[in-house]
């Protein structure tokens, strides 16, 4: 096999989320068969969630310790996450999965009750050993969004999200648009006690208002096709300066 062929395929596998590759080899980051939950979820709403995590990425440092949920918006970040130099902590299995064999990444895996539909650890036990720790950015998925603050479907979760934020230095929300204008069984915290929200360019003008009337920090991730655009114009651009030169 050349190595053009082999470079074309490295391509079409990361454009599908199936692998990532980094300096010196290429990292693994399709389905496992031991992840199942995500899988009826792939319909709807999941390109937006892809953009909404590629943007997440761009907020986050090398070498910071990030706390991550369990999440399907989370899980896509912690994708583009992996390889990089970074301190992980996260009471999802399946995040915890990605990132184990990641020489890269300093792993902590939270313990609790494991959710069974979703495999993240709740309860008790994760919240006190949050208690103990602290992180400088917790990424964190909802279930909705309106005026009056944040939700998920879960009390459990939410009370974990809630030791989640306390252990962090800034509290990042990842939602895409359809999660906007609604309401969910609990309310996790009010707008303006979370610092920046990601979501995609449809996110409706009354969220975009309420948020920034909070104070929030709002970051709208383009469509995937305009960023590609843009990424080619760059590509373009850099290879006729280096044919000038």
């Amino acid at each position: 096999m050349s190595e053009s062929t082999i470079r074309r395929d490295l391509d079409f596998l990361e454009s599908e989320g199936e692998a990532r590759r980094t300096h010196g080899g290429v990292f693994f980051t399709g389905k496992a068969s031991s992840i199942r939950q995500f899988e009826d979820r792939r319909e709807g709403q999941w390109d937006r969630k892809r953009e909404v995590a590629l943007a997440a990425s761009n907020l986050i440092e090398d070498h910071e310790t990030l706390l991550l949920d369990g999440g399907s918006t989370a899980y896509e970040l912690a994708r583009h996450l992996v390889g990089r130099p970074l301190q992980i902590v996260t009471n999802s299995l399946p995040v915890a999965n990605l990132f184990a064999s990641s020489e890269q990444v300093d792993l902590v895996v939270l313990g609790g009750w494991v959710h069974t539909r979703t495999s993240v650890a709740l309860g008790p036990y994760a919240n006190e050993m949050l208690s103990s720790l602290n992180v400088q950015k917790a990424i964190l998925s909802i279930a909705a969004a309106d005026h009056r603050g944040y939700y998920n479907s879960n009390l459990l979760l939410v009370e974990t999200e809630r030791a989640m934020m306390r252990c962090a230095d800034q509290t990042v929300l990842v939602a895409d648009s359809s999660k906007f204008g609604k309401s969910s069984l609990a309310r996790l915290c009010k707008l303006d006690e979370v610092q920046t929200v990601v979501s995609d360019v449809e996110l409706p003008d009354k969220s975009k208002d309420e948020l920034q009337k909070a104070g929030v920090e709002l970051v709208l991730a383009p469509k995937a096709s305009e960023s590609e655009s843009s990424q080619q114009e760059s590509k373009g651009s850099a290879s006729e300066h280096e044919a000038a030169e």
